[in-house]
């Protein structure tokens, strides 16, 4: 009887105490995330390539045997920069030949002028003793036709000069040629020549002889190459906002903007063509690598800024003290947490600190929530 008075009475003092425990407040949470602030951003999702639009593929102007190249691949070059040099042992042996001619002649134009001087003197004097009756007109005739045939021979040789001025430039030429240097500054990603080997500019199908020296890419002029789909074309535009993103760092979103819209469509593909420029370049970015971009709604986004921002909805935030907080549920219980908020988008508002992705937050408040209260969370 004693013994079950006793129990009768502790659970009659365990039913008092539970009954003064608060009753757990109802709420609805979300998981914080990082993330952009309503998918209305993204108009399109596409697929590309960084291409460059500078890329060459340096050859000689003529035909000729690599005696030296000076470039590796990764190497970075400057404009006009020596490549790589031809045999031109020939060249310069028809440059001193050139040379030579042109010496020759120059002499020999120093030898016909002073004949030339003394003819014209023999023709003036001539001319007056004609016109006195002391000179005979065929003696006047000789002197004057031999004046005419030295002027003539002199102008025969200016020209003969003039000739072989020009072939000594074009003998220099081809021997400035055979040097063979970098149009653009850049990067060398392909070396294609050896020295030994032949190089012409004119394909030599099935030989030996090379097409190319090296290949060089302008680093600055990276940009995306991308197919998209002629039924959205509608939603790009120029100067529309992108997010990129590279296969090789899925994590890392960067900047870009459309540059063109290429004014024609690929009938086999049903695809238009778009260039898109990166708002800053990165060592990272390497030309043919595959790349996936985001078409972002101008209207609500005028730069692709490529953050980590956690966006909470306006409903989590509240005003307490002048400060801003956010309850966080915790092992069952509310937590207060000061933070500091940033640029607002629709209906949700960018957590600049105070709050990590992952944390749960509660959105809203039923009943007025204190730290350490017990909550519990509504059931979807």
């Amino acid at each position: 009887m004693a013994v079950a008075a006793a129990v009768l009475m502790a659970g009659i003092a365990g039913t008092a105490y539970w009954a003064k425990q608060p009753k757990p407040i109802m709420v609805h949470t979300a998981i914080a995330q990082e993330s952009s602030p309503t998918s209305d951003k993204t108009l399109l999702n596409a697929s590309g390539y960084v291409t460059a639009r500078r890329e060459a593929t340096i050859s000689a102007k003529d035909t000729g045997k690599v005696v030296e190249v000076l470039v590796e691949e990764g190497m970075k070059v400057e404009a006009d920069q020596v490549l790589a040099r031809i045999d031109s042992s020939n060249i310069e042996r028809n440059l001193q030949e050139a040379q030579a001619q042109l010496e020759s002649s120059q002499k020999s134009l120093e030898e016909t002028k002073p004949g030339l001087d003394n003819a014209l003197r023999d023709q003036q004097r001539f001319e007056q003793l004609a016109a006195s009756d002391f000179a005979s007109k065929s003696d006047l005739d000789r002197y004057t036709t031999s004046s005419k045939a030295l002027q003539a021979r002199l102008n025969r040789q200016q020209a003969d000069i003039a000739v072989a001025e020009k072939t000594v430039a074009i003998w220099k030429q081809q021997l400035d040629d055979a040097t063979i240097r970098a149009p653009f500054a850049g990067v060398v990603i392909s070396k294609d020549a050896q020295p030994g080997e032949m190089i012409s500019p004119i394909s030599a199908g099935g030989g030996f002889t090379r097409t190319g020296i090296c290949t060089i890419v302008d680093m600055n002029s990276l940009e995306i190459d991308v197919d998209v789909n002629e039924s959205y074309i509608q939603r790009v535009q120029s100067g529309q906002p992108v997010v990129a993103t590279l296969d090789a760092y899925p994590d890392w979103q960067i900047p870009a903007k459309v540059i063109a819209i290429v004014p024609t469509a690929d009938r086999q593909k049903a695809t238009v063509r778009v260039r898109v420029a990166f708002e800053k370049l990165d060592p990272r970015i390497l030309p043919d690598m595959s790349i996936k971009v985001a078409f972002q709604n101008a209207e609500m986004q005028t730069t692709a800024t490529p953050t980590h921002d956690i966006f909470v909805s306006k409903s989590a935030i509240h005003d307490q003290n002048g400060k801003q907080i956010i309850w966080l549920l915790r092992d069952g219980h509310a937590e207060a947490r000061s933070i500091t908020s940033g640029a607002a988008h629709g209906d949700e508002v960018v957590v600049a600190t105070g709050l990590n992705a992952g944390e749960k937050i509660i959105l809203d408040e039923t009943s007025p929530l204190a730290d350490g209260a017990i909550v519990t969370e509504a059931k979807p």
